[in-house]
């Protein structure tokens, strides 16, 4: 037994890395249903919860990570890398659930047709940072790691799209929104969606040191 615990040990990062992204991909499909429901009191309340039991799943993967860092003797990759990684994922899903809930609080009163395309952008986003974490695992295959650089390309094209889009959202709230609160209420929620894809390109510039570093 002793001679078993005194063995290195590696983590299996790769695994929560793909269970992490699962997560935070089902609070983005989550809150796009919940965008696509508003004006139903019911559905947006059930999706809602949805968002929020996510996010919950997803920082219990981020906290077994962070915990494992520090207890496992051998590490797939560089330390600071895998704890980059995790918590800039952790931050897309504490997003997600930031933007459902600002929602909430601020009773905004319906949705705008760029809060559906700052929404889809997201969702985008994420599906494609489940797919360059998903070869992580394999970068020893060249095919994968040109794999995941081109999911990472895909996000920097969508966050592109999404800085377009809230800037010709801004514009057209300061000039035909007459309600001054209702322009608050929707600039901080547009600022919200548009920082989930922010925070997408961030997850991807981490996957492309490691591709980078590693393969």
């Amino acid at each position: 037994m002793l001679f078993k615990k005194l063995l290195p040990k590696e983590g299996n990062f790769f695994d929560m890395f793909n269970q992490h992204a699962e997560r935070m991909v089902e609070g983005a499909h989550a809150f796009s249903k919940l965008v696509a429901n508003y004006n139903d009191q019911r559905l947006r309340e059930q999706y809602n919860g949805e968002v929020d039991q996510a996010e919950r799943a997803a920082d219990k993967v981020t906290h077994e990570v962070n915990r494992l860092i520090h207890s496992t003797f051998i590490t797939p990759i560089d330390r600071e890398q895998i704890h980059s990684l995790i918590n800039t994922m952790d931050d897309v899903a504490d997003l997600i659930q930031d933007s459902a809930e600002t929602m909430a609080l601020y009773d905004v009163r319906h949705m705008t047709e760029e809060i559906t395309r700052l929404t889809d952008l997201s969702v985008r986003c994420c599906e494609r940072v489940r797919e360059a974490v998903g070869f992580l695992g394999k970068l020893s295959d060249q095919n994968c790691a040109a794999a995941a650089l081109k999911s990472c390309e895909e996000i920097d094209k969508i966050e592109s799209e999404a800085d377009r889009v809230m800037r010709s959202a801004m514009s057209k709230l300061f000039r035909e929104e007459p309600d001054v609160r209702e322009v608050i209420k929707l600039k901080a929620i547009y600022e919200l969606l548009e920082t989930i894809t922010d925070k997408c390109e961030d997850v991807a510039n981490a996957v492309e040191g490691i591709v980078l570093e590693n393969s």
